[in-house]
């Protein structure tokens, strides 16, 4: 059963002379989410993907596309009730656990602030027991309510936000990389604990992070972002197995190894030289690209169709301009790809 899905959603952020939207963040993303699945949103930094999650959860506005939520549309205005219902079933863990709460307030105000917002029919006593429960749950002692975020290590003040986000009973939760601030030991805890409560609570995570080995350990498919883009979609073995998309081969290439005489061999036979000429410029597997020894290093966006000759005049002159070369014209266009299944469930980003 599809719980949440986006459809051709662009994300934007304002640009000159007010115009909301004018440089893209996101660009027509598309993908679906099944209820009780794990998806993980994966990519470098700068992506898009903790933009992805913020738009799903209404903290910033999409430029075009539908994002759905049980079949009803949810990023555009909507009324109270929807939105408290949305409160309710939809919320998220955010990557610093520090910046995420409130140092000034106690933990049993922080976990309880949901209950407030919601205006909650609960006596002072129901309240303190719900908070009380939840604390158990996610491995704190209910005594820790009184004391201040300060007062607690890294993984604590993460355990107090995944409490905060399970006291509203939600189906959907999205993790926007809780573990890339903690130690590795704690990273495993978190995770665990994560993975448990979905299994008690049937909950579905879209879980986003740049750490492919967590990725592979802890989501059933994966999304792979490049600049804004959803390049690759499939399960999550099948994409580490038999990856089709060229920067997917690049990020899965550049895993550590813990074998270092097996890499020695590796680079003699020749093989990580492969994989990283794999993602040299070319009309085959590069969106865009400029070739100029003056203008070395400058690229010029040919998909979003920003970077339109007439732009480049006010920086540089019509001869300057002629130095320029295309690699291929039929990037001009901003839909010049398109997602193709390669196999069943497995989608990758190719033009056509």
């Amino acid at each position: 059963m599809e719980l949440l899905s986006l459809n051709s959603v662009s994300i934007g952020y304002g640009g000159n002379h007010g115009k909301s939207g004018e440089n893209l963040a996101v660009k027509k993303a598309s993908f679906s989410i099944q209820k009780g699945e794990i998806f993980g949103l994966m990519g470098e930094s700068g992506s898009g993907k903790t933009t992805i999650g913020r738009a799903i959860m209404r903290m910033i506005d999409t430029v075009e596309g539908d994002i759905t939520y049980k079949g009803m549309k949810i990023n555009h205005k909507l009324s109270t009730d929807t939105r408290r219902t949305l409160c309710h079933e939809m919320q998220m863990i955010f990557q610093d656990p520090m910046a995420s709460l409130n140092e000034r307030a106690k933990v049993s105000d922080i976990i309880g602030e949901g209950l407030f917002a919601t205006n909650q029919a609960l006596s002072n006593s129901e309240r303190e027991s719900l908070i009380d429960k939840i604390m158990l749950e996610v491995g704190l002692r209910p005594e820790y309510k009184n004391r201040y975020p300060t007062e607690f290590s890294g993984g604590q003040r993460q355990r107090i936000g995944i409490a905060r986000a399970l006291i509203m009973e939600p189906q959907f939760i999205v993790a926007d990389e809780p573990i890339s601030a903690l130690d590795v030991s704690v990273r495993a805890q978190i995770l665990n604990l994560m993975k448990r409560l979905q299994e008690t609570r049937g909950l579905t995570y879209l879980f986003i992070s740049h750490d492919m080995s967590v990725m592979r350990y802890f989501t059933d498919r994966i999304a792979v972002l490049y600049h804004g883009r959803i390049v690759e979609i499939a399960p999550t073995n099948r994409l580490f197995t038999t990856p089709y998309h060229t920067y997917t081969k690049m990020l899965i290439s550049s895993i550590p190894k813990p074998d270092p005489l097996r890499r020695v061999i590796m680079e003699r036979r020749g093989e990580l030289n492969d994989n990283q000429s794999e993602m040299k410029p070319s009309s085959r597997n590069i969106n865009f690209d400029v070739i100029s020894n003056k203008y070395k290093g400058r690229e010029v966006d040919i998909i979003s169709g920003k970077h339109s000759e007439s732009k480049f005049v006010n920086v540089l002159s019509k001869d300057e301009w002629k130095e320029f070369n295309i690699i291929s014209s039929k990037y001009k266009e901003r839909d010049a790809q398109r997602m193709v299944e390669r196999a069943p469930g497995h989608y990758v980003l190719e033009a056509y």
